[in-house]
């Protein structure tokens, strides 16, 4: 067998498949929930622009509200 070469693209490819996703954080999660509130955008726009399913954008908006007093705080806390 002869060695294959591989292109330039091939590489970014392969870096891109291996470099892990990074987890947003809690308050990333509440950004993009408040940002779905607000409205300006559509719930659809918004999940795209932040690269998560609308499923996601549901069940974070779910889960904070979820927690009542503390992810209330939290959130008027961050939107000021």
């Amino acid at each position: 067998m002869r060695p294959t070469k591989t292109t330039s693209g091939e590489r970014t490819i392969k870096d891109i498949k291996r470099k892990p996703r990074e987890r947003p954080s809690a308050e990333e999660k509440i950004r993009i929930v408040l940002d779905g509130l607000r409205g300006e955008d559509s719930i659809a726009e918004l999940c795209r622009k932040e690269g998560i399913s609308q499923g996601v954008y549901y069940k974070w908006s779910k889960d904070f509200m979820g927690e009542r007093p503390a992810a209330l705080r939290r959130m008027k806390g961050l939107e000021r």
